[in-house]
């Protein structure tokens, strides 16, 4: 089954995305940075994510995490 139709897939996917742009936001803000509109501007927009709600994606990770170890 693919992650577009599993939701935990799915919403496994977007996290890792979230936080994927963040990291690179940190290392290298030029890069996203140039990108904020079009289809582009979707790391961009997940990157300022990442960033902003950092509290909330951090407990989603750990969620998701303890869920994935655990649970399945």
């Amino acid at each position: 089954m693919s992650a577009i139709f599993n939701f935990q897939n799915l919403f496994t996917v977007i996290l890792l995305l979230i936080c994927t742009c963040a990291y690179i936001r940190s290392l290298a803000p030029s890069l996203l940075d140039r990108n904020k509109t079009g289809l582009l501007g979707i790391f961009w927009k997940c990157a300022r994510n990442g960033e902003r709600k950092s509290p909330y994606v951090v407990a989603c990770c750990i969620v998701m995490a303890f869920n994935i170890l655990f649970i399945q």
